[in-house]
């Protein structure tokens, strides 16, 4: 039996926040990413959603001996799906997954933030695996940047946050100026 993949669209793309073997990149069809408010608290998540005739990139790994427990409770929000329609450069492969926040965990009112130290880890991973074209993907694919972003680089709320270099700073905030989104000192 083979190990089964998850397919990676958020900080699941930077490596530093797992150990998951066997990573590479990888483009899902048939899905899109998109900010979500969550009755769990005033956080957003960032999901995907499954969306015709879009794509987006992300990254595969294995989960060696088909062990989800470690993964499922980091993702525990979120349930898991096969994928279908995925490009990649591995050989064939019979199971990949992808997480997506639970519908009972969305909701469309309240007052939420997105954290700037998840941005942050999420658009380093894509910086890395993809370069700065592929960052920039990653922003205009990813829908509902229409929340105040929590300003938490200096005192980070998410729990796998990671040190930007000076160069991946400056990208971040350069992008999100450009997206013309709004900051706040409201912490969730």
């Amino acid at each position: 039996m083979s190990d089964p993949f998850f397919f990676g669209y958020g900080s699941l793309v930077n490596r530093a926040t797992h150990a998951y073997p066997r990573a590479t990149r990888a483009t899902v069809t048939g899905w899109a990413r998109a900010w979500k408010k969550s009755t769990l608290r005033k956080v957003a998540f960032l999901t995907a959603v499954e969306a015709h005739g879009e794509e987006i990139d992300g990254l595969i790994a294995a989960v060696p001996g088909a062990d989800w427990v470690a993964l499922d409770e980091r993702e525990r929000a979120y349930q898991r799906l096969p994928v279908a329609l995925i490009r990649h450069d591995h050989l064939p492969l019979a199971d990949i997954q992808i997480y997506r926040a639970r519908p009972d965990h969305i909701e469309d009112a309240g007052e939420h933030v997105m954290l700037q130290s998840y941005i942050d880890v999420v658009i380093q991973g894509y910086l890395r695996e993809y370069g700065p074209e592929g960052a920039d993907r990653f922003l205009a694919t990813t829908h509902g940047w229409d929340m105040p972003i929590c300003a938490d680089r200096a005192d980070p709320v998410y729990p796998r946050h990671q040190r930007l270099t000076h160069e991946e700073r400056d990208f971040v905030d350069d992008r999100l100026r450009r997206l013309g989104v709004a900051f706040t000192d409201r912490r969730p």
